[in-house]
């Protein structure tokens, strides 16, 4: 994902996924082979109609290798289950990546759109441009008093999911997420790790969704997220200017300390190498370190990561050899940016 948008040294991502279902058809988890087979054909018939549709590449999950499946989940273009469905999934892709349309997923169609920065209701625009298309080829599981039908109850009514990746180290450093993350929770927000669902917070990096699709209308939900998460940013910022002034020269130290290490060092984990983005991240944002930016930071962001990682190099790597190769790849990006 290319850097970029309103916020972005808080919101590194916007994101929004619309699941959908054909109403002549039961959902994936219960459809015979041959219903699943006939959902395919039907995509390639609706899509096939649409001009707008004409530069997407499209991917069966059964052409795809192991390796080329993990990537796509770790830049979250599809989910762990659609990579596990090599039978009957798909994916519908746009060269840009910012629109992907997951196919025999959960649901028969899951359509995300991904932009940088704090871009919700852009994205909605862009999911729902491809929804309507969609649409007006098939004809979608509706009731008129409970909305979409969704295979998982929590998605019905709008069938919306809207979600945030956000930086916030100086909310961290200040012990401030506790009271903060906690009052999300309390208005109906998820909050997760970087790799979504049961997954810690990992490199300051925190994910916040809606987690009510039934209800409200679809703006309704963009507004509200856009609202709460707009007072998260205005905290977050306050918090790194209250750190500027109080520990400048530590901040220095830290990102100068992390660009060293992302540099030189010859072993490192997942885990190191986005604590130490992170803390160079930070020091960009705050003006102390000026050699990186946000688009080589995103691109350290998936590099690291061991599909990314062993589908550069080529071959499968076990842990050690990945914890070797990874200091060697983010050393080669960083000289390219120089």
């Amino acid at each position: 994902m290319e850097a970029g948008g309103p916020d972005t040294d808080v919101v590194i991502s916007s994101r929004v996924r619309i699941a959908r279902n054909v109403r002549k058809y039961h959902f994936p988890c219960l459809a015979a082979d041959d219903i699943r087979n006939r959902i395919l054909e039907d995509m390639h018939l609706a899509t096939g109609k649409k001009e707008e549709f004409k530069e997407f590449s499209y991917w069966p999950m059964a052409d795809l290798s192991i390796l080329e499946k993990q990537s796509l989940v770790e830049k979250h273009l599809i989910s762990p289950l659609l990579a596990g469905e090599s039978k009957h999934g798909a994916l519908l892709l746009r060269p840009d990546e910012a629109i992907s349309i997951m196919i025999n997923e959960e649901d028969h169609l899951r359509i995300q759109a991904i932009l940088p920065g704090l871009q919700l209701e852009e994205a909605w625009k862009e999911a729902g441009k491809y929804d309507d298309l969609i649409e007006s080829e098939v004809d979608y599981a509706f009731d008129e008093r409970y909305g979409y039908l969704t295979a998982c109850p929590t998605n019905i009514g709008t069938g919306l999911r809207a979600s945030l990746m956000l930086h916030l180290p100086a909310l961290i450093i200040t012990r401030q997420t506790g009271r903060i993350l906690g009052a999300l929770s309390q208005v109906g927000l998820a909050v997760r790790g970087l790799y979504g669902e049961g997954s810690e917070i990992i490199g300051n990096l925190v994910q916040v969704s809606n987690q009510v699709t039934l209800g409200q209308s679809e703006e309704e939900i963009i507004s509200n997220l856009s609202s709460v998460i707009s007072q998260v940013i205005e905290q977050e910022k306050n918090a790194r200017q209250n750190l500027l002034d109080k520990k400048r020269a530590n901040l220095a130290d830290k990102a100068w300390r992390a660009l060293g290490l992302l540099k030189f060092a010859q072993v490192m984990s997942s885990q190191e190498a986005i604590q130490l983005i992170s803390d160079l991240r930070l020091g960009y944002d705050l003006g102390l370190i000026k050699t990186v930016d946000h688009k080589l930071l995103n691109e350290l962001l998936v590099l690291i990561r061991p599909g990314c990682l062993q589908l550069m190099t080529g071959r499968e790597l076990n842990r050690e050899e990945r914890n070797i190769e990874r200091p060697a790849r983010i050393k080669q990006a960083l000289e390219r940016s120089q």
